[in-house]
C-alpha cells in the first residue's frame, strides 16, 4: 500500500508536468492547425538560458522568468521569422521545417554547452515526506504540483474568461470570419506560438531537475509523452491534455515501480494502441473539432 500511494502521488505530479506540455501542443495546433516538433529543442533552448541566468545570479526565480521570456521570444521569432513564410494548404511543410529547425537548435545546443548531461539541482528538497509512515511527495514535486496547477488554471482562464482567450480561440477555429470581425488573426497566430513556447519551457524546467540532468536532448521524452497525451485527449481538447497527462503520468509510474522502467514506453504504447482502434479522434475530443 505505501508503495501504491507513493507511486500514484509521484504520477500525479509527472503527470501534470507532460500534461502542461501537451498542452502546449494543444495551443500550437489550434493556433495555427500544425504540430511544432521543435518544440522539444525549443522548449531546451530556454532552459539553458533559464540556468545561465540562475549561475549568474544565483537566483531559481530570475531563471524561471528568463526560461518564460526565452520561450515567448523563440516562440514568436519561429511564427513570423519562418512558419509564417512556409505555405500552409497542408501541414506538411511547416512540420517539415519543424524538423529540421529540432537538428539546427539540437546541434547548436551541443556546439555551444557539448553533448554531457548537467547536473542541476531543484530549488526545493526531493526527499519525501512521511505521513503515517508512507513516503509521499516532496517539496520540490508539491512545487511543481502548485505551478503546474496554477498554470492550467490561468490558461483556462484566458481561454474561456478573457477577450484575449476568445480572440485567441476565434482566429483558430474561423480565421476568415475573425477578419472580417476586427480580429488580427496574423496577431493571434504568433501571441499563441509565444504562449504555447512558454508553457512548453516551464515543463521542461520542471522536469530537467527530475531526469539525468541537463542536455541538449532532455525534453525528447517529454516531447514523445506529452505528444501521446494530445492524441490520447485530443489535439483540439485542452482537457483531454490535462486528463491525458494525469493518466499516462500514472501510468508510467505505476508500471515503472511495479515492472521496471523498460516496461514504461510499451504500456504508454498499448494505451496508445487501444485509444486509436476505439476513438481515433482522442477520447475527449470533441466532434466539431474533429471534423473541422
Amino acid at each position: 500500500m505505501e508503495t501504491f500511494v507513493f507511486l500514484f502521488a509521484t504520477g500525479v505530479s509527472r503527470g501534470l508536468v507532460i500534461a502542461l506540455f501537451a498542452l502546449s501542443l494543444v495551443i500550437i495546433w489550434r493556433a495555427a492547425r500544425i504540430i511544432n516538433f521543435a518544440q522539444a529543442a525549443m522548449a531546451i533552448v530556454a532552459v539553458f538560458v533559464a540556468f545561465t541566468v540562475v549561475g549568474l545570479t544565483g537566483s531559481y526565480w530570475a531563471g524561471l522568468i528568463a526560461a518564460l521570456a526565452t520561450g515567448a521570444l523563440l516562440g514568436a521569432i519561429i511564427e513570423r521569422g519562418l512558419i509564417r513564410r512556409v505555405p500552409h494548404v497542408t501541414p506538411l511543410p511547416g512540420m517539415i521545417v519543424a524538423i529540421g529547425l529540432v537538428m539546427v537548435l539540437q546541434a547548436g545546443l551541443g556546439i555551444l554547452f557539448g553533448p554531457e548531461h548537467r547536473p542541476v539541482q531543484a530549488p526545493f528538497s526531493e526527499s519525501p515526506f512521511v505521513v503515517a509512515g508512507i513516503p509521499v511527495l516532496s517539496p520540490y514535486d508539491l512545487f511543481v504540483l502548485v505551478v503546474a496547477l496554477a498554470v492550467l488554471v490561468g490558461l483556462g482562464l484566458l481561454f474561456n474568461r478573457s477577450t484575449l482567450g476568445l480572440q485567441l480561440r476565434a482566429s483558430a477555429v474561423a480565421p476568415e470570419v475573425s477578419r472580417l470581425l476586427g480580429v488580427r488573426v496574423p496577431r493571434m497566430v504568433t501571441i499563441g506560438w509565444m504562449l504555447s513556447a512558454s508553457v512548453a519551457a516551464l515543463a521542461a524546467l520542471l522536469l530537467v531537475p527530475t531526469e539525468l540532468g541537463l542536455s541538449a536532448h532532455s525534453a525528447d521524452i517529454l516531447f514523445v509523452q506529452a505528444f501521446t497525451v494530445a492524441v490520447l485527449g485530443g489535439l483540439d481538447s485542452p482537457i483531454g491534455a490535462l486528463l491525458g497527462g494525469l493518466i499516462v503520468g500514472v501510468l508510467i509510474t505505476m508500471v515503472t515501480g511495479y515492472l521496471g522502467a523498460g516496461y514504461a514506453p510499451l504500456a504508454v504504447l498499448a494505451l496508445l494502441t487501444a485509444v486509436l482502434l476505439i476513438r481515433p479522434g482522442g477520447i475527449f475530443a470533441l466532434k466539431e473539432a474533429r471534423t473541422a
